[in-house]
């Protein structure tokens, strides 16, 4: 006969029990590599779409091998791009662009949107070389709270010299969680950064996961020892 103060006898989970955790590791396996290739396919899809009907048939695959395959206008969309890249580079291109711009900056409305997405195309693509130097923690949004940054540079110019600091100034981004294109830029006088010994991409996983990510190439869900 048991008595309230007789210990439980361990349980084998049940069946549905095993079944539910078999079921959601499978998840967990699946989804990263199906949201992934559905990403791509989705991208290569929306490019083939917008690019071919601009390709005369005689120079379409599948006039020749019978069916339409993915990813052709992909292709031409490189090769074309590389080509224009090639020729913009050249004293003809750069001409041809500078007049090009020239027209564009008569007309009001078009003027507009033209300068702000190229502003933002030379922010993300042609300054490639320019990206964050370390990651590190810094007090925010009040003391006694932390935050994961990127420092982005040196405070420079006007910034650095109305700010009211006896030393230098850090540029620090902060991202927000999980979308970590979105954020704060902020600037920190230097002795209240703590730069960190993660990598940018540790940092970006960390804050993409909401913190259940840690930089560690033993267990990459522990912390670093």
């Amino acid at each position: 006969m048991n008595t309230p103060f007789d210990e439980e006898p361990h349980r084998r989970p049940g069946l549905l029990s095993r079944l539910r955790a078999s079921f959601l590791t499978g998840i967990v396996v699946i989804a990263p590599v199906w949201l992934t290739l559905w990403l791509i396919l989705s991208v290569v899809g929306w490019i083939d779409s917008a690019v071919l009907p601009l390709i005369p048939h005689q120079f379409r695959p599948e006039q020749y091998v019978g069916i339409n395959l993915r990813g052709v206008g992909v292709l031409f969309f490189l090769i074309f791009t590389v080509l224009v890249g090639w020729i913009a580079k050249g004293i003809l291109g750069r001409s041809l662009i500078h007049f090009a711009e020239s027209l564009v900056n008569r007309m009001p409305v078009v003027r507009s949107i033209y300068s702000g997405i190229k502003q933002i195309s030379e922010t993300v693509f042609a300054q490639t070389e320019r990206s964050f130097e370390k990651a590190c923690l810094v007090q925010y949004p009040r003391r006694g709270i932390w935050a994961i940054g990127f420092v982005s540079t040196e405070a420079k110019g006007e910034i650095n010299k109305r700010a009211e600091t006896g030393g230098g100034l850090l540029s620090v981004f902060i991202p927000t969680t999980p979308n970590p294109t979105s954020g704060f830029l902020l600037f920190f006088p230097e002795e209240d950064v703590i730069l960190l010994d993660m990598t940018i991409e540790d940092a970006a996983k960390l804050v993409i996961s909401a913190g259940l990510v840690y930089p560690n190439q033993k267990d990459p869900t522990q912390p670093p020892e």
